[in-house]
């Protein structure tokens, strides 16, 4: 701290007085961390007035190279005053590139081989889907839609897709809140243990339910004989394990959003709020919500995502049949390799429509979150 005033006095003045102003200075910035300012021996407008003040940002000043690159200050509308560490943006937000222009050779070079790269991975086979989708013209695509097969599909997807995002949103947020929050022997392990799903085979994820909740699997050999023949029909079990299996595949995305933005996030606002009187609920719908509202929505969006286009665990336990239990994604595999290859390619247009519509989605997230922190 003597450290910090050292570096702090040959540039500024503070002067506190007890009448009608409440605190001046020559460059009107904020005080150093730690240091209160003794506002009570001012008068309550004054001191009102200096709440709201705002102050210049330290960055902005002669100060020491050092201290300008470590800290930046500033003021919200409510007066609190908050230290933000430079460096990186979180997951959301478009970050700060140096806009170097290219202009040698070599970063001509790389350039080329990064486009070419992606129009030929990504953009010429995209592009190639509604090509092949709409060769023959509207009509195909459009009887494949009214199949009763294909809707089927559609309708299997989205509820898969209903089971998975709002249990995982729970789940997600409570998780990433208890593990913000607390610091306990395994917490490391947790957290990795929450990674499983990124690394595990879809296939290897379906081939797991099956052997623990399937027929003959692990958990049905322990209940008795006539138990058994209280099981649902297999449609209906062929689903509850697809839903098991979309629930696994999407866990982390939702927690691993929000983990890094609530261990990032300063606690006085909570601890004012449980202060006057908040409830949990309430601490946490009024002032921890509109601080990961971002993160939350990105998370939901990736597990929607994720849900409709799953296609190795539930290819596994589904038994793919066809009108019962087939996805949009096993109704893709299914119609190529019956050579129906105008009903595939409308299947995959339906999940192509999905991906871009989560392109679009997640560039406004990306836009409004780097909004709001620019303000």
């Amino acid at each position: 701290m003597s450290l910090l005033r050292a570096a702090l006095s040959p540039q500024l003045t503070l002067r506190l007085a007890s009448g009608s102003q409440c605190c001046t200075s020559a460059h009107r910035i904020a005080p150093p961390i730690g240091v209160q300012l003794p506002l009570a021996a001012a008068p309550s407008s004054s001191r009102r007035r200096c709440a709201s003040r705002n102050l210049v940002d330290p960055l902005q000043l002669p100060l020491g190279g050092g201290l300008q690159r470590a800290l930046r200050h500033r003021t919200t509308e409510r007066g609190q005053l908050q230290t933000v560490a430079s460096g990186g943006g979180g997951g959301l937000g478009h970050g700060g590139g140096g806009n170097q222009p290219v202009d040698s050779w070599g970063a001509r070079l790389l350039v080329g081989v990064a486009v070419t790269y992606m129009m030929l991975i990504v953009v010429i086979p995209f592009a190639n889907v509604f090509i092949q989708a709409f060769s023959h013209g509207l009509s195909p695509f459009v009887e494949t839609v009214q199949e009763p097969d294909f809707q089927q599909a559609v309708k299997m997807t989205l509820l898969l897709s209903a089971v998975a995002v709002p249990v995982n949103t729970v789940f997600g947020v409570q998780a990433a809140l208890f593990l913000a929050r607390n610091d306990f022997r395994g917490r490391t392990f947790l957290i990795s243990l929450l990674d499983l799903p990124f690394s595990i085979s879809p296939v290897i994820t379906g081939m797991m339910f099956v052997l623990l909740y399937g027929r003959k699997g692990l958990f049905t050999l322990v209940m008795l004989a006539d138990s058994i023949r209280l099981l649902p029909p297999r449609p209906a079990r062929a689903a509850a394990g697809m839903a098991l299996a979309t629930l696994f595949v999407t866990m982390p995305f939702v927690v691993r959003e929000l983990l890094p933005i609530l261990e990032q996030m300063d606690m006085a606002e909570e601890e004012a709020a449980q202060s006057l009187g908040a409830n949990d609920f309430q601490v946490f719908w009024n002032v921890t919500m509109p601080n990961i509202r971002w993160g939350l929505l990105y998370g939901i969006i990736l597990t929607n995502a994720r849900a409709m286009g799953e296609f190795g665990a539930v290819s596994v336990i589904s038994g793919n049949i066809i009108g019962q239990t087939q996805t949009l994604t096993l109704y893709v595999e299914s119609a190529y390799k019956e050579y129906n290859e105008e009903a595939a390619f409308a299947a995959a247009v339906l999940l192509s429509f999905l991906a871009l519509f989560t392109l679009l989605v997640k560039d406004r997230l990306e836009g409004a979150a780097a909004q709001e922190t620019s303000k």
